[in-house]
């Protein structure tokens, strides 16, 4: 297997738990013969991630995305399944593993929270090996975007929450891993800093052709990262595919904003449907009975309709998501 591919065949992760039952008699009744239920985090997924692509993982919360990036970290043991990662199994060689990845848990951190962040750089460059041509060459590649010369001599508990995942990017990619797990990394960062990130991971990707595994809750983020992204809900996947591909999974779809001259009727245009009319407002989505683009529907409807202004509005990537989910959830 080529270094920076990940696969992982059914993948299965179930808890096992006690039942606590109420009041003093129920503590006893658990403590003397407890009763245990089971709940399947992950059940049966199967993904193939390969070098260089950069893969978004999506789902509603609880849904079994952190449990699969554990396991495939090594933190986690599947309960069935296979899972293999540049080549090692990881909950099997948890050593070697480590040295072949990065990973960066948008909560957590790799700082020493009372140590500066040079510091605590220097320090994982002492356990990883590196000489110091190595580190300084790539700490000078991440400065070139991260910008963490802005912020090297402050104390890790005196970062701000962008500051120190840029450090923890750095940290997870000091060793030069093949391969990046990426859990809500940008989670309550704002706007610059979360462009900032985006800017580094696609340098990563395109140019030192890193695989990088993404969760995330930020659609934009999606949008502008990934190609490819997979789905799971209730610990299953219901997508794998293209970006582009979950309009057709959700039946969401794009629809054009139309003023008319005047509060004029609609006339019939083919392969479209009217969906709303407020005055001179008109609103029209395919009706799918011709394969039209947003292009040609613009031209039918200017066509057909005297029109003074045309909009077409694309579904936002959250929405379709939503859709996909089911409302509600």
């Amino acid at each position: 297997m080529p270094a920076g591919t990940i696969v992982a065949e059914d993948l299965t992760k179930v808890y096992r738990t006690v039942v606590r039952k109420p009041g003093a008699a129920g503590a006893l009744k658990t403590l003397i013969r407890p009763e245990h239920a089971t709940k399947t985090a992950v059940g049966g997924v199967s993904l193939r991630v390969e070098s260089g692509e950069l893969l978004a993982l999506l789902g509603p919360n609880g849904a079994g995305k952190s449990t699969t990036i554990k396991m495939l970290c090594g933190i986690l043991t599947p309960t069935s399944g296979t899972v293999e990662v540049n080549g090692i199994v990881p909950h099997r060689d948890r050593i070697a593993n480590a040295r072949r990845i990065g990973v960066v848990f948008g909560q957590r951190t790799q700082l020493w929270r009372d140590l500066p962040a040079r510091t605590s750089l220097e320090v994982l460059r002492d356990i990883y090996g590196l000489s110091d041509a190595d580190f300084q060459a790539r700490i000078a590649e991440f400065n070139r975007i991260l910008e963490l010369e802005e912020f090297w001599e402050t104390r890790a508990r005196q970062l701000s929450l962008g500051q120190r995942v840029r450090c923890d990017l750095a940290a997870a990619l000091l060793h030069d891993p093949p391969v990046v797990f990426l859990d809500e990394p940008t989670i309550g960062m704002d706007v610059v800093v979360k462009e900032q990130v985006r800017e580094f991971l696609r340098d990563q990707v395109h140019r030192r052709g890193r695989t990088v595994l993404l969760t995330t809750h930020d659609m934009t983020e999606v949008a502008k990262l990934a190609e490819r992204v997979a789905l799971i809900d209730h610990g299953r996947l219901v997508y794998d595919g293209k970006t582009a591909g979950l309009h057709d999974l959700a039946g969401v779809t794009w629809q054009v904003h139309v003023t008319v001259d005047g509060a004029a009727q609609a006339a019939d245009v083919p392969g479209m449907r009217m969906t709303r009319s407020e005055g001179d407002r008109l609103t029209f989505v395919p009706d799918q009975s011709v394969d039209l683009s947003p292009r040609d529907a613009v031209r039918r409807l200017i066509e057909h309709l005297p029109v003074t202004d045309i909009r077409v509005e694309e579904p936002d990537l959250e929405d379709v998501v939503r859709a996909a989910f089911g409302a509600g959830r």
